[in-house]
């Protein structure tokens, strides 16, 4: 039981609801939206050295690609320069040229489409407790080899003249001089 805050002077003692934390972790996760398949990790801590080991390992998944393009974030972790900060230059520099990176806006996490599996990871697998990293593993595993098993794709339904006119109508609010973009032919 937990107890109540102690009262101040003229107010009213208050219960107090409280939980033990005991610690939280880092889910690092690539998606192939035509394909399906799906690379999720959970990490101890949300550094650059672990976005480094995340994308090495995506680099290391196709050998042959001259270019890896890359939609993401724009966390502070989630640069190509954290390479530098983690690797000898010249590992970073030839780690780094494998990347063609698309940011999201700010407040566009809505077009990145690993934040569709985030968010189906968040209702299927993570409305509840779980104990320990090793199990929160091993429950993403699970959950991942399933919607890869299923064949769980991706159908991003965003056109890119939808795309215009939505992020068009919220520059707008932010810098209304700007003019909207010309629907092109």
């Amino acid at each position: 039981m937990v107890e109540g805050l102690a009262p101040q002077p003229g107010k009213p003692a208050k219960a107090h609801h409280a939980y033990a934390k005991h610690g939280s972790c880092c889910v690092l996760a690539a998606v192939e939206p035509l394909t399906g398949q799906r690379l999720y990790q959970v990490r101890a801590r949300r550094t650059k050295r672990e976005y480094t080991q995340f994308m090495q390992q995506r680099a290391a998944r196709y050998p042959q690609a001259t270019k890896i393009r890359l939609v993401q974030d724009n966390l502070n972790t989630h640069a190509l320069s954290t390479f530098y900060d983690c690797l000898p230059a010249a590992l970073a520099q030839r780690l780094a040229g494998r990347f063609e990176v698309y940011y999201t806006p700010k407040c566009g996490s809505w077009l990145n489409q690993i934040e569709l599996d985030f968010s189906a990871l968040s209702r299927q697998c993570l409305k509840r407790r779980i104990p320990t990293q090793a199990q929160l593993a091993y429950q993403v595993y699970c959950w991942s080899r399933e919607r890869q098993a299923q064949g769980t794709k991706i159908h991003w339904q965003f056109t890119v003249t939808q795309a215009r006119q939505t992020l068009n109508s919220q520059y707008c609010k932010v810098k209304k001089v700007h003019v909207k973009y010309k629907k092109t032919s």
